[in-house]
């Protein structure tokens, strides 16, 4: 029987996680299994991977043949990496002790280049945040300068609208008075 490492498939339409899992290669993707091994959801950033590293290391190290996901997992997680120093192990290159020493020196780099990844995503989003809300506070600014000038129009127009009522309601007055005098001026004549 020829064992692969595989990706399952689980979760909903549009939200896929994977199980990472050890199957018979005659197997279908969603069939039967001999061993889960971890999961993989590629919906978070940066995905996510749960992995037991030693059922991983002791699958690889019997033959079991992985899918090129679940190779570029494997190798992300470290799992070639401590195939190849043991493999330097038995062949008597360097010991045990300093196997181990490269293989946590190579899992801090990663650490601390998935740490900085992180914080700058978290200082592009503050950026992105503060750029949308400098955008929101010019539109507003724009909206509350036309109101005003609505505002003041509108304050215009009623007064020049109260000057010309009470402009009409004086020349209604003026001429009612001297209507009276015209009348006289002819009769006098």
């Amino acid at each position: 029987m020829a064992a692969k490492i595989r990706l399952q498939r689980r979760g909903h339409k549009g939200y896929a996680f994977y199980s990472i899992v050890i199957a018979d290669s005659r197997a279908p993707r969603d069939g039967k299994f001999i061993e889960k091994i971890g999961t993989y959801n590629p919906n978070t950033n940066p995905a996510t991977v749960d992995l037991n590293f030693e059922r991983a290391l002791y699958w690889v190290n019997v033959g079991a043949q992985p899918t090129d996901t679940a190779r570029n997992i494997l190798s992300r997680e470290g799992v070639y990496l401590m195939k190849h120093l043991q493999g330097g192990v038995k062949k008597g290159a360097f010991d045990e002790a300093a196997a181990q020493a490269k293989f946590d020196a190579w899992k801090q780099a990663k650490e601390s280049s998935l740490k900085a990844i992180s914080v700058k995503d978290e200082q592009a989003k503050k950026a992105d945040a503060k750029a949308k809300l400098e955008a929101e506070k010019k539109v507003n600014e724009a909206i509350a300068e036309k109101v005003a000038t609505k505002k003041a129009e509108a304050k215009a127009a009623a007064e020049a609208a109260a000057a010309e009522a009470a402009a009409e309601e004086a020349a209604t007055e003026a001429p009612a008075e001297e209507a009276p005098a015209a009348e006289e001026a002819p009769a006098e004549a």
